[in-house]
């Protein structure tokens, strides 16, 4: 008998620098869980559906961000409900996974992390999923990717404003 329709999950990882920033600062900004579409690139919606951000077993419904897929086919809005499962804020890392949608992520499961560096920190995000219907493993790879560095800009600016606000 062969294993048809078992393939191996997929799994990528994706790093992004911010230079001058402190680990400890993006880390407050990337802890609010329920705030995500404050940095993720086309995400227009994260909101609340239970718990409390920042504790394990919180559920955010997230909505609006276009994928490499995303075609005329789908006819609506892209939607997932993420599950926070681990947060450690002394180790700067957190998992989640992805609990429903209509984007075909099964057994979908991230470890996002910040890391001090010399010149200021990365943003790491590491992920693994069942194969997606429609995606290749370079076309979530390209999303993730391309969503991080777009957030990891963001979240740079927003902390230069801060502390030139602070500076004055």
């Amino acid at each position: 008998m062969a294993n048809v329709g078992l393939q191996p999950k997929w799994e990528g990882k994706s790093c992004a620098k911010l230079a001058g920033c402190k680990a400890e600062q993006v880390w407050l900004l990337l802890q609010d869980f329920f705030g995500l579409d404050k940095w993720f690139p086309s995400l227009t919606t994260c909101l609340p559906v239970e718990g409390v951000s920042g504790q394990p077993g919180c559920v955010r419904f997230c909505a609006g961000f276009k994928t490499p897929v995303s075609g005329s086919d789908k006819g609506g809005m892209n939607w997932t409900k993420q599950k926070l499962l681990s947060i450690d804020p002394i180790k700067m890392v957190f998992s989640y996974s992805i609990v429903d949608g209509n984007v075909g992520f099964n057994a979908y499961v991230s470890t996002v992390r910040v890391l001090s560096n010399e010149h200021g920190c990365d943003i790491e995000w590491k992920y693994e999923v069942e194969p997606v219907k429609g995606w290749t493993l370079g076309d979530l790879d390209f999303f993730i990717a391309s969503g991080l560095q777009v957030m990891a800009q963001r979240m740079e600016a927003a902390l230069q404003v801060f502390q030139a606000t602070m500076d004055q």
